[in-house]
C-alpha cells in the first residue's frame, strides 16, 4: 500500500500531513510513503528528510494523487485534486463534510472513500488521532502573542525600581481548548 502526501495548496497553509519522523513509522511498518516534493518546506521539512525517513519524493501532484492508495492532506482537497484523485483512493484530510458539499459530491463520483479527521470522536480511545485539540492549542496561544503584540500595553504586571506598570485587563472568551490555553 502507498501513502501519498501532496504538497498543501491553500493559501497561506504551512503545515503538511505528515512529518519525516512519522514517515520513517509508516515505512518501518512496510508501507511505502510518496511525498510531493516540497510538500515540507513550509514546515521546515525538506525533502532530504523525507528521503532519509525512507520517503520517496516525487515530482508533482499528479504523482501522489494518481499511484498513491491512501493520500493525506491537511486541508480539504481542491476541485483540481479531487480530479487527480484515482478511482478506489482513500483520502483523509481535515474538512467538514456539510461545508464542503461540492467537493464531497466529486469525491463520490470519482469513487473516493474520504475520511475527516475533524469528523473524529474526540474521546480516549481516538486521542491519539484528534488534530483538533492541537490544533486549537496552538491557535490559542497564538491568540495571546497577537493580542499582545496588537495592544501596545504589557500583559503582566512589571514592579520596577522606577514603579508599577499596571497589566492589561483582558477578556478570554472561550472555555474550549483554544480559550483554555489562551
Amino acid at each position: 500500500m502507498k501513502i501519498g502526501v501532496p504538497k498543501e495548496t491553500a493559501v497561506n497553509e504551512r503545515r503538511v500531513a505528515l512529518t519525516p519522523d512519522v514517515a520513517a513509522r509508516v515505512v518501518k511498518s512496510g508501507l511505502a510513503v510518496l511525498v510531493e516534493r516540497g510538500a515540507g518546506e513550509a514546515a521546515s521539512f525538506g525533502d532530504e528528510a523525507y528521503r532519509a525517513a525512507g520517503a520517496t519524493v516525487v515530482a508533482t501532484a499528479v504523482d501522489v494523487f494518481g499511484q498513491g492508495d491512501v493520500v493525506l492532506k491537511v486541508q480539504p482537497p481542491s476541485t483540481d485534486e479531487v480530479r487527480m484523485c484515482a478511482e478506489g483512493t482513500a483520502l483523509v484530510a481535515v474538512f467538514q463534510p456539510s461545508a464542503e458539499r461540492e467537493a464531497v459530491s466529486q469525491l463520490a463520483a470519482r469513487k473516493v472513500t474520504a475520511f475527516s479527521l475533524a469528523l473524529l470522536p474526540r474521546i480516549t480511545r481516538a486521542q491519539p488521532m484528534d488534530v483538533l485539540s492541537s490544533q486549537a492549542t496552538v491557535a490559542g496561544y497564538k491568540a495571546v502573542l497577537v493580542a499582545a503584540a496588537t495592544l501596545g500595553r504589557f500583559f503582566p504586571m512589571l514592579v520596577t525600581a522606577a514603579g508599577t506598570l499596571s497589566p492589561a485587563r483582558v477578556l478570554v472568551l472561550g472555555a474550549g481548548v483554544a480559550g483554555l490555553q489562551a
